[in-house]
């Protein structure tokens, strides 16, 4: 009897350790679940969140409103380029990359949590007002525009042709801001402007959308029947765009195989070198400068990037804008998407231009050139009864027939509006050294 009941007490205390063993155990799990809160935690105190908002409110509120205004909240607390987009909005982003569109012409972003004028669009409403690269847009409509999104601010600035919007403007270069007011229009993106001048091709890449590298090449066409021996790609002012078209376009001068960017992922193994492609052939050893400024982002410095790492092309201007990364549109069940930067990339040697820029070869700031002409110089010419040689008769011949024409008479223009080479500082600079490299016969690679 006495065994029976030692036996018993036995069971029952190791019973009452397991009880307590399982007790702690518990306890252990429930202040470590405190301590990490899951994901689905976090989703149900969103949901409480919601329910007290739709339930306590003041008024009678919009439920999907709420859901979209939470989404574009998540996004804000990423990086400058990834956002959310309404179904007006998305449809607005897809038609932009098409390169027709309704409103101002002016590509923005937000810097320094401003919104500001990454780059006017040439042939446009903000063009024509002057608006420039870094410009800051403060207020549209007499509205603040601060803590505004990419997408709000497309949304108010864009709208039915011929209706007009005002916008407050600080610029760095001004006392204080000024308003200027646009008419909207239906905006037509001619994609590439370009034109001849002595041998030298000049090609104008404005964005990088669907036409981009299809466009370019039938400029390139035309310029190789004038018999182009130089080029000058001018990428200044612009935004960018898709990534296939600027491997694309950087393949027109790369030959085939070349690495013309690499993207890292999150997860490393998804990394991705897009080469160049078997584009064209004629313009690989043609000697070339590319002109980049401020407003050159994104797609235009993966093209100025490779072009300078493989010392493809002379590098001029200012420094570029300094995007280095890859937005990726999601489509979402109701017709509105999320873009998202899902990786970094890099120039073929490397190198990470994220908030620095592509840094050029020959530094050239904008301006003008200013000419001054000496009257006080006396030439040989300028003497009474001197000898007239045989090279001042041809010119007096030339002279009289020509009607004393200029400078920009020997300009052939295709698709380009007017441009004087002598009121453009860093292009007389890119025309003057491609000028200096075919005089005397050197390429620059």
């Amino acid at each position: 009897m006495k065994n029976r009941f030692s036996k018993s007490f036995i069971i029952l205390g190791i019973g009452l350790i397991l009880v307590l063993g399982i007790f702690a155990l518990l306890k252990t799990k429930s202040v470590y679940a405190q301590k990490g809160i899951s994901k689905f935690q976090y989703l149900e105190i969103f949901s409480d969140a919601l329910d007290i908002v739709e339930r306590k409110y003041v008024e009678p509120i919009d439920t999907k409103k709420l859901i979209q205004g939470a989404i574009k909240g998540m996004l804000s607390e990423l990086d400058p380029h990834s956002n959310y987009m309404d179904e007006k909005a998305f449809e607005n982003f897809k038609t932009e990359i098409k390169g027709e569109f309704g409103g101002l012409g002016i590509t923005i972003g937000i810097k320094d949590k401003i919104l500001t004028i990454i780059a006017p669009i040439e042939d446009t409403p903000a063009y024509r007002a002057g608006l420039k690269a870094g410009d800051k847009i403060i207020k549209i409509d007499g509205k603040p525009t601060s803590n505004i999104t990419i997408d709000e601010a497309v949304n108010k600035l864009r709208g039915t042709p011929g209706t007009s919007v005002t916008i407050t403007i600080l610029r760095s270069s001004m006392p204080k801001p000024f308003d200027v007011t646009l008419v909207r229009e239906i905006i037509k993106v001619k994609t590439v402007k370009f034109m001849e001048k002595d041998d030298i091709g000049y090609l104008r890449l404005t964005q990088f959308n669907e036409s981009a590298s299809s466009e370019l090449s039938e400029a390139l066409d035309k310029l190789k029947k004038d018999g182009v021996k130089g080029l000058i790609l001018d990428l200044r002012n612009n935004p960018g765009g898709l990534l296939d078209e600027a491997v694309n376009v950087a393949s027109m001068f790369i030959k085939p195989g070349k690495t013309v960017v690499f993207t890292k992922e999150r997860n490393e193994k998804n990394n991705m070198y897009l080469k160049s492609k078997n584009m064209r052939v004629s313009e690989y050893e043609l000697p070339m400068v590319v002109l980049i400024n401020g407003g050159s982002a994104s797609a235009s410095e993966i093209v100025s990037g490779a072009l300078q790492d493989y010392k493809r092309a002379v590098i001029m201007g200012t420094t570029s804008f300094g995007k280095a990364s890859v937005q990726t549109t999601f489509n979402l069940s109701d017709g509105s998407a999320i873009k998202l930067t899902t990786a970094k990339y890099y120039t073929p040697s490397g190198r990470s231009i994220q908030g620095v820029g592509i840094k050029p070869d020959i530094e050239v700031k904008s301006g003008e050139i200013l000419y001054k002409e000496d009257n006080m110089n006396i030439k040989e010419s300028d003497l009474e009864n001197h000898l007239i040689g045989d090279e001042e008769k041809k010119n007096s011949i030339n002279n009289q027939a020509s009607d004393n024409k200029t400078i920009n008479d020997n300009i052939t223009l295709s698709d380009l509006d007017k441009i004087d080479f002598d009121k453009d500082l860093q292009l007389k600079y890119a025309y003057d050294f491609l000028k200096g490299i075919l005089i005397y016969g050197k390429k620059t690679n």
